[in-house]
């Protein structure tokens, strides 16, 4: 490669992989991780800055910028527009709405919450973490109420709606966990009960308790969030993609209730993303199956790349969709 243009932390992962310099550089790091780049191929597209949270720890940020020092001669280069994807706010679309945001403290949720601040709304940031939770209402301000609450328990979806006050323009359902991959005969009563009491009763409950001030403004947009294991049955185990698929029968169940009543409800079926989530105690045998077809994800996207898909969905750019499930999975779906 004759004059590679420099690295930079946001230059991707496949940008560095194909340099002279910073291939062997990033290689060498992961062989000290017991890795090997081809371990990277879903992650090409992202950032390089991006392996600080998908490490959980073991990348720290010091290891990066001292990548970067390493393969520019001990010199950090300006960071310049890479020419990838770069989220841009349409000011004023959220304007004088309320919006509520669970699972907000983090991931998917923050990234949503944020821009949804960042273009206008007011929202009502709600997750069971509530470190995280204050960490992200230092960051987006006065426009960000945080709630820290438990979806799963009644008394705190009452506490959720008040926070919310008369008017909820909208309600962003993100609050989820994953299981252990185990199949149904490996699968325990508590690993079925956590993840439908989070991932179904807890968006049941919050959505119920919505809704009628939905109806008496007539008007109001919801959407879910499922998952690809939502849309087929090799992606996670069987307590997970049972509840993703009938939160897709919830989202088609509401969207033809109220339709008629000004209510939108979608989905987004996300596919890998970069959020550091990863299920504990992961079932041999489950990961055996799925391990080949995970191993077709097209890419892995970013929070924000969901967030541009949800707050579409909630905005009125959504106009004219009403019981849509969104792939946002980068293709992976049509495999």
């Amino acid at each position: 490669m004759a004059n590679p243009k420099p690295l930079t932390a946001a230059s991707s992962i496949g940008e560095w992989l194909d340099h002279p310099e910073g291939g062997p550089a990033l290689g060498e790091l992961l062989a000290a991780g017991g890795a090997d780049p081809s371990m990277l191929a879903p992650i090409r597209s992202l950032p390089l800055q991006q392996m600080v949270e998908l490490s959980q720890g073991k990348v720290p940020q010091a290891v990066v910028d001292e990548l970067v020092l390493r393969v520019n001669g001990g010199v950090a280069p300006a960071e310049t527009d890479t020419g990838g994807w770069r989220e841009r706010i349409v000011a004023g679309r959220f304007d004088g709405r309320t919006v509520i945001v669970t699972g907000a403290a983090s991931g998917i949720g923050r990234a949503t919450a944020s821009r949804i601040v960042r273009e206008g709304g007011r929202v009502i940031g709600v997750d069971i973490t509530a470190g995280k939770l204050k960490e992200a209402a230092a960051e987006l301000g006065g426009s960000f109420v945080a709630v820290t609450a438990d979806i799963t328990d009644t008394g705190d979806v009452a506490r959720i709606v008040t926070a919310a006050g008369d008017r909820i323009d909208g309600l962003a359902n993100v609050a989820g966990v994953v299981d252990d991959f185990s199949p149904i005969h490996e699968t325990s009563d508590a690993v079925w009960e956590k993840v439908f009491a989070v991932n179904v009763d807890g968006l049941f409950r919050l959505t119920r308790a919505v809704v009628p001030a939905m109806l008496a403004a007539n008007r109001g947009s919801i959407v879910n969030i499922a998952s690809e294991a939502g849309l087929r049955g090799n992606a996670a185990g069987v307590a997970y993609t049972a509840s993703k698929h009938a939160v897709i029968g919830i989202t088609k169940n509401i969207a033809f209730m109220y339709g008629q009543q000004g209510i939108r409800t979608n989905a987004v079926a996300p596919g890998g993303v970069a959020t550091g989530m990863a299920p504990a105690n992961q079932s041999a045998f489950g990961r055996g199956r799925t391990g080949p077809f995970l191993q077709l994800i097209p890419g892995v996207a970013l929070a924000e790349h969901l967030a541009a898909s949800i707050t579409f969905l909630l905005s009125d750019d959504g106009v004219n969709l009403n019981g849509v499930v969104l792939p946002s999975d980068g293709g992976w779906s049509v495999q």
